[in-house]
């Protein structure tokens, strides 16, 4: 069995632990007692800044772990099996025909001023992730909950159409503070100081401060319930932003920073050479997409879409530029999930003969010069945008100009700031004609916020693709409550995506990270990151400086 096909197997079955890596070359180092274990900094390092930091409103990823594991706690964890345990929530219970969910919040969590946390407090969040005024970027989460309501200081009960895997976003979705919040309209959450420079979180680690665009510190929060681990072990954590790449990586290779996060695959050789640091590599639920911008033509049309998928060499990319580290990608379904259908989009290979007469068929051909053309004389000609301090990315955006100009296709690169690039295809705007970018899918695959017509003028509808189809199969798929029953729907999805070409799928990617060996007990998988940040410690060597924003 091939290796990387070896870890996809291993991530189905549940085994998440085992393709995280984890602290597998560190071992010799030995594990600290336990009460040896606190005390020192980590510092993470990314070429991402986290701008927003407010659950309800932020669209960055590193933001959503800093919010899940970091900051806040979210109603409840998954544990290695991808089950649902406590965490804000006690328990929970759903009545007889799965009409209503009711929470059961701990009393012992509390605001990192000092307020008791409440089902207010979640009740409040709930709301404002409801009202389009907010602007949640999540608002597939909500499809089929209704009113939800704090009947007492802890208890939360909310109404929902059955569905199945009813309980996922409460893996990822915290409470937020009302005392401090309250009064905010909706669609200035986003710009309060709770989001972008003074949070209050419920967490393991409380906020001490942020230097705009360089980093965001945080300290141990000693009031944590023991029942949940109580006090992280380290005293601080520091995320750094450093734009470039090659930066982070002597950053990691010279102490400065511990934890790399999401490390160019061409890097991974120079991280496990390297005696004092090591590599932690899994499946990620990540995917890398070209989206066409079906607002302007011709990315409207199905057959230039398809053409432009048959034009550039996607196995290509993943070889020369994952190192092997992912897979070809034809939907939205990572391969480790059980709904996957590895037919869906196996016509989509590299065909540029075939690209060339689709191109044909929507009244492009090719001039003396060797450049596509519309009957008006037109060239085809459009920019991808991608983001900077992305070297994959960059790379594969150059690898895409080539493969296109081979059959006369002429595409220039914007490369922007990571906040311009959100700001231009995630605002009502969309000024753009193609975007390099990826996406994170949820364990309970929602699309709606992708592809759905009336979310068409919300964040992650990027390309405006509207098929009343599509439509009906992603509202049906989440009330088949049985996987046996819904499987064969989830192959229909698949194939119909894969069709339409909404995007162009590159690859399904191994997320990698470098950690300093003297970063214990590490275990990030495909749940998250930085899951269980609070039980990370430090163990020999000299502490971390923690650079900037110490």
């Amino acid at each position: 069995m091939d290796i990387r096909r070896a870890l996809v197997v291993a991530v189905a079955t549940g085994m998440l632990a085992a393709c995280g890596g984890g602290d597998v070359r560190g071992t010799a180092r030995g594990d600290l007692p336990e009460e040896d274990r606190y005390g020192g900094t980590a510092v993470i390092g990314s070429i991402s800044d986290i701008p927003d930091i407010n659950p309800l409103t932020s669209t960055e990823t590193l933001a959503a772990e800093m919010q899940q594991y970091v900051l806040f706690l979210p109603v409840i964890h998954y544990d290695e099996n991808l089950q649902p345990v406590p965490a804000l929530a006690r328990s929970w219970e759903v009545n007889a025909d799965t009409t209503q969910l009711t929470l059961h919040l701990r009393d012992d969590v509390f605001w990192h001023d000092g307020v008791k946390t409440t089902a207010y407090d979640l009740a409040y969040a709930y709301e404002k992730a409801r009202d389009p005024a907010t602007a949640f970027p999540n608002t597939a989460f909500w499809t089929h909950y209704g009113k939800g309501t704090a009947v007492d200081s802890f208890t939360f009960v909310v109404e929902m159409q059955p569905h199945a895997e009813f309980m996922d976003p409460w893996r990822t979705f915290p409470a937020v503070p009302r005392h401090i919040l309250g009064d905010t309209p909706s669609a200035q959450l986003r710009q309060h100081p709770f989001s972008t420079r003074a949070p209050v979180g419920n967490g393991p680690f409380r906020f001490v401060n942020r230097v705009d665009g360089q980093s965001w510190t945080f300290e141990a929060n000693p009031d944590f319930p023991e029942e949940l681990g109580g006090r992280p072990y380290l005293d601080r954590l520091v995320y750094r932003s450093i734009p470039e790449s090659s930066t982070l990586l002597t950053e990691l290779l010279t102490g400065r920073i511990d934890f790399f996060t999401a490390l160019n695959n061409d890097q991974a050789a120079l991280v496990e050479s390297n005696p004092n640091t090591r590599l932690i590599n899994y499946m990620d639920r990540s995917f890398v997409v070209i989206g066409w911008n079906q607002r302007r033509a011709p990315f409207d049309d199905i057959r230039v879409r398809r053409a432009l998928t048959h034009g550039i060499n996607r196995q290509g990319i993943v070889d020369a530029v994952l190192y092997g580290y992912g897979v070809l990608a034809n939907s939205t379904v990572p391969p480790f999930f059980w709904q996957f259908d590895d037919e869906a989009g196996s016509d989509m290979t590299y065909d540029p003969e075939k690209a060339l007469a689709l191109f044909a068929e929507a009244g492009y051909t090719r001039g003396p010069d060797g450049m596509l053309r519309n009957a008006q004389g037109q060239p085809f000609r459009f920019t991808l945008n991608t983001n900077q301090g992305n070297q994959v990315r960059a790379d594969i955006a150059t690898i895409v100009q080539a493969d296109l100009r081979r059959i006369g296709v002429d595409m220039q690169i914007q490369i922007l700031e990571w906040g311009t690039l959100l700001d231009r295809i995630n605002t009502r705007a969309r000024d753009f004609d193609a975007v390099l970018i990826g996406w994170r899918t949820e364990f309970r695959i929602d699309d709606s916020d992708l592809f759905l017509c009336d979310k068409i003028d919300e964040p992650f509808q990027w390309i405006g693709h509207c098929d009343p189809g599509l439509d009906a199969l992603i509202n049906e798929l989440p009330l088949i409550t049985s996987r046996e029953a819904s499987k064969p729907k989830w192959v229909e999805y698949q194939r119909r995506v894969a069709a339409e070409q909404p995007y162009t799928f590159v690859y399904f990617q191994e997320r990698l990270h470098g950690v300093q060996e003297r970063l214990r007990n590490v275990h990030s998988d495909a749940r998250g990151d930085w899951v269980g940040i609070d039980r990370w410690y430090v163990n020999d060597g000299p502490r971390s400086t923690g650079g900037a924003g110490e």
